[in-house]
């Protein structure tokens, strides 16, 4: 908490960093693959639309860093700009990328070691980054492309600040940064997604003569930045905004985070969660109400969606055309989805993406229409046959179930 309100207050007299300000900064949110099916929806609109081309910088987070990660690997085998490197969308990014989601990524790291995880989490973080690597991308982060700039968010739990792998640097202001560009992509994803307690933390075992430029002077530096650990983008900033706010000129943020719960419980173990739930809550409100502040003062441009967000006026066409779900199917429904990295069936894949498509294009046109060029082709439902809300009902109705012998199931048969 002491480091969010040291960074708001030191935003302040960045007086020098708002002259400087430049380029479209998008941010994608944590939330397992539930938020990674939710950005691949967002991204399809902003590369129909010609603004995913145009991006700076994208800064990701826990399930936004999985989808940043194979944008970026698939990125770099196409060795052309990201505006021209993909001419048939489906083909090349969502259907190999829904295949990904459809495999169960965390069920064998989790069982093969459920009796030492809680007193050696090493070794499952391990077996995360080596699936990452066979699944996902093969990358090192000397390899990543040169535009955008890639960031990966991870959260450095010895300083407490906001942990960042790029192809030039990988560390924090606090302990310094590393020469990492030989690490595997693969790391910096296993990091940003390390969900606690089920993951992690990450111990990167770096020596501490290797960081370079750390503020921290402290006697007991060499002794902490040996021993830094990770978690979790998301237990710092869930939404990836820190590496961009300071410094370009339009963010755009995609927040695939469910809203606060409210719940009224008595055991030990309840309490415990709801004392993190809450503090968490109020850190994401309190960077939400910064954000808001700096648009409606004009500092950059930008825009922001949100899962539990719906069609919330009336269809701007008669007959009424499809221009997303209902605020009530979203927050009632959506919003309940697992955040998880388990396998997502083809419902849970196709809705998550038709939501975050149409609530780009909304927040675009009526937030930052600036970012359009003329004619913007229309919007068009990536997958119409899960227009049908009472069907997505249907469907999704134990989408928010950790657990399911069903789904299990159909990993053992599809390959865990």
């Amino acid at each position: 908490m002491t480091a969010i309100v040291q960074t708001l207050q030191a935003r302040a007299s960045e007086s020098a960093a708002e002259a400087r300000r430049d380029g479209i900064g998008l941010c994608l949110s944590g939330g397992g693959f539930r938020a990674s099916l939710f950005h691949l929806g967002a991204l399809r609109r902003l590369h129909e639309l010609g603004i995913l081309g145009r991006v700076r910088t994208i800064s990701s987070v826990s399930g936004g860093s999985i989808m940043a990660g194979f944008l970026a690997d698939r990125l770099a085998h196409a060795a052309k700009p990201l505006a021209t490197a993909f001419s048939d969308w489906d083909r090349e990014i969502a259907r190999p990328f829904r295949a990904f989601c459809s495999r169960d990524l965390r069920t064998v790291p989790v069982l093969t070691h459920i009796l030492w995880n809680w007193i050696n989490p090493g070794p499952r973080v391990r077996q995360m980054e080596g699936r990452y690597h066979d699944r996902l991308t093969k990358l090192s982060l000397g390899n990543l492309p040169a535009t955008p700039h890639f960031v990966f968010c991870a959260t450095d739990l010895t300083f407490g600040v906001n942990f960042e792998f790029t192809a030039d640097r990988t560390g924090d202001y606090q302990a310094g940064y590393l020469d990492a560009d030989a690490w595997p992509l693969a790391r910096a994803v296993a990091a940003s997604a390390s969900f606690p307690p089920i993951f992690g933390p990450v111990r990167l075992g770096a020596a501490a003569k290797a960081y370079r430029d750390g503020r921290y002077r402290g006697p007991d530096r060499e002794r902490l930045v040996a021993r830094l650990e990770l978690s979790d983008g998301g237990v710092y900033d869930n939404m990836g905004i820190e590496p961009v706010w300071k410094d370009h000129e339009c963010v755009l943020v995609s927040d695939c985070g469910a809203p606060f719960d409210f719940s009224v419980g008595s055991t030990p173990w309840w309490r415990l969660l709801r004392y993190t739930g809450v503090v968490t809550n109020q850190t994401r409100a309190l960077r939400l109400r910064q954000l808001f502040a700096d648009w409606n003062a004009k500092r950059y441009a930008g825009t922001y969606w949100s899962l539990p967000s719906g069609l919330d006026d009336a269809p701007a066409a008669t007959p009424p055309r499809f221009e997303g779900y209902s605020l009530d199917l979203a927050h009632h429904v959506l919003a309940t989805i697992r955040t998880d990295l388990d396998n997502f069936n083809d419902a849970e894949m196709s809705v998550l993406e038709n939501h975050g498509y149409f609530l780009a294009d909304r927040k675009i046109r009526r937030y930052a229409p600036q970012l359009l060029g003329q004619n913007p082709p229309a919007a068009r439902t990536p997958y119409p046959e899960w227009q049908d809300e009472q069907k997505v009902r249907a469907a999704l109705r134990s989408s928010g179930k950790r657990l399911s012998l069903s789904r299990f199931w159909a990993a053992v048969k599809r390959g865990l």
